[in-house]
């Protein structure tokens, strides 16, 4: 088993914590306040007030850094071969599919899992660090080119994915409570809706970002080769250039009362660009600091979570299907009191994580995700 990148770890752990920010709301609220914190009306100043902190701070950054980091994975496990990558992003492929149709419905692993096998093969193939890096930046910039697009070309009056009606917000709270045949068959519609989107816009994102993490990995950056003080740079530069690119763009989602075209598309489009240059900021600022950071217990611990990320990113499904879904507190909460139970979820996260890696080198699910990958690729593990 090669060596592990403690620094690596970290961030890795840090984005686990970060994505269930937003995705608090996605497990306690409609699928349309995702995005749209008027979804039911105008919100309460706390939740708009929360809605824009996290907009600017957190949607979309922990994704991408968590989607950087991927592709640094796949750059890492390139000499185990061909067989080795199909076989461990197909299974990842598996586990995503069973996810997001038997437990939660915003499931992220498929859309990985999809992307990374077409997009491994761009890494391999890549002639240097800088051919990898400008591919991924031009593919994301696709990406944001085809929101604005859809944008332009939409209509102006929104669905219910927007702004779903009363008997909509019932319905479904009625089947997240209900469970059973009636949640599967409406997470298999939510599924084909996700998948046409990968297709279309998304996946572009997420690709790009997958060969900037692995041409940054290939580099030497996610490997900590450079200096301090560089890291310390980057971040000291892309951290406020983020913020100046996307406030603006919430402030204005905001004063237009998250008007559907203007909201979710055209200034979504630097909130996009931002999401990128941000994550790369917060990995600037864990590795730069990590001299520093290295020798504090809670950082050993986030590094832990970090190494269970796959073991942590469904335990967190289990938590919040189990809380909202069983206990029925489905659209019992508003979002700053979603944003209050992060905690409580991160606890459980480290308390099980803590105790697992007392006995265990590896996480339940990675141990099998290796396994299986070792005997679907016909290698050693």
């Amino acid at each position: 088993m090669r060596p592990r990148i403690a620094a690596l770890d970290f961030a890795r752990g840090i984005a686990i914590f970060g994505i269930l920010l937003l995705n608090i709301s996605a497990f306690g609220l409609p699928k349309a306040a995702y995005l749209n914190p008027a979804y039911a009306g105008q919100p309460s100043t706390y939740d708009a007030w929360t809605w824009a902190v996290l907009d600017v701070l957190a949607q979309g950054k922990f994704l991408m850094m968590f989607a950087i980091l991927f592709g640094a994975g796949l750059q890492l496990l390139l000499p185990r071969g061909k067989a080795w990558m199909q076989s461990r992003l197909s299974l990842l492929l598996l586990c995503g599919l069973i996810h997001a149709v038997f437990f939660w419905d915003g499931d992220i692993l498929l859309a990985y899992g999809l992307i990374g096998l077409v997009f491994w093969r761009l890494v391999r193939e890549a002639k240097n660090t800088a051919s990898l890096l400008r591919t991924g930046i031009v593919l994301y910039l696709i990406g944001v080119g085809i929101l604005l697009m859809l944008g332009l070309i939409s209509s102006p009056q929104p669905g219910s994915y927007w702004t779903p009606g009363y008997a909509e917000i019932q319905y479904e709270r009625f089947w997240h409570l209900k469970g059973g045949l009636e949640a599967i068959d409406n997470r298999l519609d939510l599924l084909s809706s996700s998948l046409i989107s990968i297709a279309v816009q998304y996946g572009w994102e997420l690709g790009g970002a997958m060969l900037l993490g692995a041409s940054l990995m290939r580099s030497g950056w996610l490997r900590g080769e450079f200096a301090t003080r560089h890291y310390l740079g980057i971040a000291a530069i892309l951290l406020p250039l983020s913020l100046l690119i996307q406030i603006p763009a919430a402030f204005m989602a905001w004063h237009t009362g998250w008007n559907y075209r203007w909201s979710g598309f055209f200034l979504q489009v630097p909130r996009e660009i931002g999401a990128l240059v941000q994550a790369v900021g917060y990995l600037a600022l864990c590795y730069g600091l990590w001299p520093k950071l290295v020798s504090q217990r809670w950082v050993w611990a986030l590094s832990q979570i970090g190494r269970m990320a796959l073991t942590n990113y469904l335990l967190q499904t289990l938590i919040c299907t189990f809380f909202f879904n069983s206990l029925g507190f489905y659209q019992h909460f508003s979002r700053l009191q979603l944003v209050a139970l992060v905690p409580a979820v991160w606890a459980i996260n480290l308390l099980v994580t803590l105790l697992w890696l007392r006995f265990f080198r590896q996480g339940p699910i990675e141990w099998l995700w290796r396994r299986l990958t070792a005997k679907a690729a016909g290698v050693e593990s």
